[in-house]
């Protein structure tokens, strides 16, 4: 069975596969196409409606991406987004230009319930929040097109011709900070596009399954295990499709949190699989001594592993295919298309430029971190792999501000096994997504036992997030924080200062570097 779908074309920005995925939140598959995708091509994908997302640039400059007028008379359901709306207006004759008053994050906006996107959402107010980042704005609709939305320095803050089946919003419905904005993209899917809703993760499973045996055929396959969620299921999922051709090697590169390694191995050894655990904690240490920028310590770490599966796989003997657990956060902030490079994942844009396997495999690519889980309970994985707490690939190393040492390495491991360990014990780890310590680089006068001393600041951080994509900083409690750091700077050597970072995504990322 094919699945109904829906077509977001990349226009540059950076929440474009965010969008993707709040309409799959919505029951429905959606795929991420270049804009430069031609017509003849989306016409033969059949696509329910088709989606243009935000961008960085602006409509009436030349070299920014522009897209012809036929696609607006193919009949298919078109819903612009920001840089999406200005196009959608500029290209049918309508004006474009610079804001008077530039609109970023929440904004109150007015809206005609009269609107199918609007008034089908039943608990929209007429007034309510939208999430807004713009510097250019729709100065005049085109012809055939009213405005259905308004802020105070936006006065075409949405605009639609629902004959023609063609809508458009300045603001981000995607974003949580846009109230129902997910409910608008819903009306959008389900009461203009039509779709019903057939996308969930029993249908994939199987469809994965089915995909994976016919491209593996009889080859051997080493799958990169990182003992973390998306690995994890990844080896559900690899070892489901091609059972004992699948050979898992978990990489112990030193900088695992705490006791991980062995959790790792203990975790797998008894399910059935080949699993091999390497230790490579020396070969990679040294190899990242000295080197401070984000973006080298994450290229190393990508090409050393990628040399140590290639190891592994001539004394496994012939293997054809290497499988990743990379998943869609991970492609879309390593670059795809017209946006930006945020940081190059070490599976992603880390990867060397050769690499000595027939395939890469990526099953878990067009997922996100939720829908990850819901396949990991959909194979039978347990609840302690399936909520395991994130963890990047290139580990602790993205941890540590600066220069790694030996020395930074087990200060961290340390403090940051006492914040895991008051998290869980206040009962929040199911509810804080993501937790973890960062050891900066910057060191600070302190007082202990009357005496003075000049140690390292250490940066605690939590999350709460739906998709990765987007982050808050969750509220955890003062008594929880202060018993951790109280524990910290007394049972941690090097350590006399502990902060909490109450920074959102965006503007920060989740990790440091």
């Amino acid at each position: 069975m094919q699945n109904e779908l829906v077509i977001v074309l990349d226009f540059g920005g950076q929440y474009n596969q965010l969008i993707a995925r709040r309409v799959r939140e919505c029951g429905v598959y959606c795929e991420v196409r270049s804009y430069k995708t031609p017509l003849d091509e989306i016409r033969k994908l059949s696509p329910k409606g088709i989606i243009f997302t935000g961008g960085p640039n602006s409509v009436y400059d030349e070299n920014s991406p522009h897209i012809g007028k036929d696609i607006f008379d193919m009949g298919i359901p078109i819903l612009g987004i920001c840089y999406g709306a200005q196009l959608m207006a500029y290209t049918l004759g309508g004006k474009v230009e610079t804001c008077k008053v530039s609109e970023y994050g929440k904004t109150e906006t007015s809206y005609d319930k009269t609107s199918v996107i609007f008034g089908k959402v039943n608990e929209l107010p007429e007034t309510a929040v939208s999430w807004m980042s713009h510097t250019d704005y729709v100065a005049q609709v085109p012809e055939g097109f009213r405005i259905t939305a308004h802020t105070k320095d936006c006065p075409a803050a949405a605009f639609e011709n629902a004959d023609r089946k063609l809508y458009a919003v300045q603001f981000h419905p995607e974003v949580n900070h846009t109230q129902h904005g997910i409910a608008m993209l819903d009306s959008f899917v389900k009461n203009v596009c039509g779709c019903i809703g057939d996308w969930n993760m029993k249908d994939y499973a199987k469809t994965a399954v089915e995909q994976i045996r016919a491209r593996v055929g009889g080859g051997k396959v080493l799958l990169a295990l990182s003992g973390g969620v998306d690995s994890s299921v990844a080896c559900a999922l690899l070892s489901k499709a091609v059972g004992d051709q699948l050979t898992c090697v978990f990489v112990d590169h030193g900088f695992m949190r705490k006791n991980e390694g062995d959790e790792v191995e203990a975790a797998f050894k008894d399910r059935n699989v080949n699993f091999i655990r390497v230790d490579a904690s020396e070969r990679f240490i040294s190899r990242l001594e000295g080197v401070s920028e984000p973006e080298a310590k994450r290229k190393i770490i990508g090409e050393e592993f990628i040399r140590v599966f290639e190891e592994e796989s001539k004394k496994i003997g012939a293997v054809d295919f290497l499988v990743q657990g990379t998943i869609y956060p991970d492609v879309i902030e390593s670059g795809t298309g017209d946006a930006a490079v945020i940081k190059s994942h070490h599976n992603v844009g880390g990867l060397p430029d050769h690499v000595d396997f027939k395939e890469i495999i990526e099953p878990l690519r067009l997922l996100f971190k939720d829908e990850v889980r819901k396949l990991g309970s959909e194979l039978g994985l347990p609840d302690y792999l399936v909520w395991r707490q994130p963890f990047p690939g290139p580990g602790l190393a993205i941890r540590i501000i600066g220069a790694i040492t030996r020395e930074k390495l087990e200060i961290l491991r340390d403090a940051d096994l006492i914040f895991r360990e008051e998290i869980a014990a206040a009962g929040l780890e199911r509810s804080i997504n993501q937790y973890f310590a960062v050891l900066t680089d910057m060191r600070s006068v302190g007082v202990m036992g009357d005496g003075r001393t000049y140690d390292y600041t250490l940066a605690l951080r939590g999350v709460t997030t739906t998709d990765f994509m987007t982050a808050d900083f969750a509220r955890i409690p003062y008594d929880v924080l202060e018993k951790a750091s109280i524990r910290i700077v007394n049972e941690v050597g090097n350590i006399n200062r502990v902060c909490y970072d109450i920074t959102s995504k965006p503007p920060a990322t989740i990790e440091w570097e």
